[in-house]
């Protein structure tokens, strides 16, 4: 089922606000990882710096999106699964980097594989980015 800008906002107790459906659609329309600058580009006309920082962190407080680094330290956002909430997200899944087009994407059906810590550590958050040329590249 495709997710809507409505539903999203309503299953995680958000308000809907022009930035919010704004930035929310960009992520929808996109099926990639978005930098800030990426979302800036977009709807930099209707919406100052701080309104999108806001809204952003907004929308990973409350589990309608998470961060995904990249190999150059570079944050960017995508949206999270249907099954994440405020209090529980749902991100042990590869991400991958193309090094042709650049784009970063989820592939939610890789899961990270167990780490065993040494004795005394404890992870909080595991992230596994891959780099190679995606499908659509790769087709070219």
């Amino acid at each position: 089922m495709k997710r809507t800008q409505t539903q999203l906002l309503k299953d995680h107790h958000l308000r809907s606000t022009s930035s919010r459906a704004a930035i929310l659609s960009l992520f929808l329309q996109n099926e990639r990882a978005l930098s800030y600058s990426d979302i800036e580009k977009k709807i930099a006309a209707s919406y100052d710096r701080v309104t999108v920082y806001r809204t952003l962190k907004t929308f990973l407080d409350s589990g309608v999106i998470h961060k995904v680094l990249d190999d150059g330290g570079s944050l960017k956002y995508a949206l999270c699964d249907i099954a994440c909430t405020v209090h529980n997200h749902h991100h042990e899944h590869v991400h991958f980097k193309c090094s042709v087009c650049g784009e970063t994407n989820c592939l939610e059906q890789v899961g990270i594989p167990d780490i065993q810590l040494p004795t005394g550590y404890s992870a909080n958050e595991l992230n596994l980015l891959i780099q190679g040329v995606c499908d659509k590249c790769a087709r070219r």
